[in-house]
């Protein structure tokens, strides 16, 4: 059986989707971004959350982009625009919300109030689904579109989360989609194992922009540790593998997450933070700067969509 509740703590209005035989729950916040707030499944005599999340909704609202905007919704487009400008149709427009350094980042939704549009739950899973419309208040993307973002937790502790895009202007739009979640097991990274199927790794310049190189990156195409790796890196996924795409695995508390994203996610992002007690692992619908390169830019007419989806599954080993 599952169910679906709602709860406030630490400031925070929480969806709560559970599963009530094993006890694994994940827990939303709508208000925030729509960010998963919590992935915690019941592992070695207690609950355990896969997330690093954030302390409180002051947190949050204070240190979002300061903390890496974890576990944010990277919409309309992921990662780094160079200088914050594109060019679209015979129009240049320049992002105004968010800069590191020269260039916009990580896109206009992630501290975006979502409204619950859709909940549900019987004997097979739970779910919810999320939505902000968008309508142009960014002068460097004045176009209109729909984000709806859907979270279902089924058995065995596997979320599946989805999002629908929707042109709601009269013209052509951009889109690019991403997620920004951080994992962790409740330690420092060094000692878990790390798997990912990539083809190649994109070169960045020094504003973390492609430069359009790309080389052949096998490194962890098996269980590695970490050790002392550091990622802010964007890789291509091998999508002829079998799934999992991606593992993070604690082998001393014998727990993983494996990462399955569908061909809507081609590309994985991965960094790790300097205080390195969890590790960011980003589903990508297209490399950074697509908006500038056109490298798998996905270019809506009105009223047309797309749909990314992954999921996440955590699982005793």
């Amino acid at each position: 059986m599952f169910a679906v509740e709602t709860n406030s703590k630490d400031g925070f209005d929480l969806i709560v989707l559970k599963d009530l035989s094993s006890n694994s729950f994940i827990e939303i916040i709508p208000a925030c971004g729509g960010i998963l707030h919590s992935f915690s499944v019941w592992h070695n005599g207690a609950f355990m959350n896969v997330i690093d999340s954030y302390e409180s909704k002051i947190d949050f609202d204070n240190n979002v982009t300061a903390k890496g905007f974890k576990s944010c919704k990277l919409s309309p487009f992921a990662c780094r625009i160079k200088n914050g400008r594109y060019k679209f149709g015979d129009s240049t427009y320049t992002i105004e919300k968010f800069f590191l350094g020269d260039n916009a980042i990580h896109g206009l939704l992630y501290d975006a109030d979502f409204a619950v549009t859709y909940q549900y739950a019987d004997d097979e899973h739970a779910g919810i689904a999320i939505e902000y419309k968008y309508r142009g208040a960014d002068k460097g993307y004045p176009f209109y579109y729909d984000c709806v973002v859907t979270y279902h937790l089924k058995k065995n502790n596997e979320l599946i989360v989805s999002t629908d895009v929707f042109n709601r202007d009269d013209c052509l739009i951009p889109i690019q989609d991403g997620w920004h979640p951080y994992f962790t097991f409740g330690g420092p990274i060094d000692e878990l194992l790390l798997e990912f199927q990539s083809k190649e790794h994109l070169t960045f310049d020094a504003g973390m922009i492609p430069t359009g190189q790309i080389t052949r990156y096998e490194e962890f195409g098996s269980l590695k540790k970490i050790g002392d790796t550091r990622f802010d890196d964007c890789f291509t996924l091998n999508m002829a593998e079998c799934q999992p795409l991606c593992v993070v695995r604690d082998p001393v508390q014998k727990i993983q997450v494996e990462i399955r994203p569908d061909k809507s996610y081609p590309y994985i992002q991965l960094y790790t933070p300097p205080h390195r007690q969890s590790i960011a692992i980003e589903n990508l619908s297209a490399p950074p700067d697509t908006f500038n390169n056109g490298i798998n830019l996905i270019i809506l007419p009105p009223e047309g969509n797309a749909i990314f989806t992954t999921s996440y599954k955590v699982t005793a080993v």
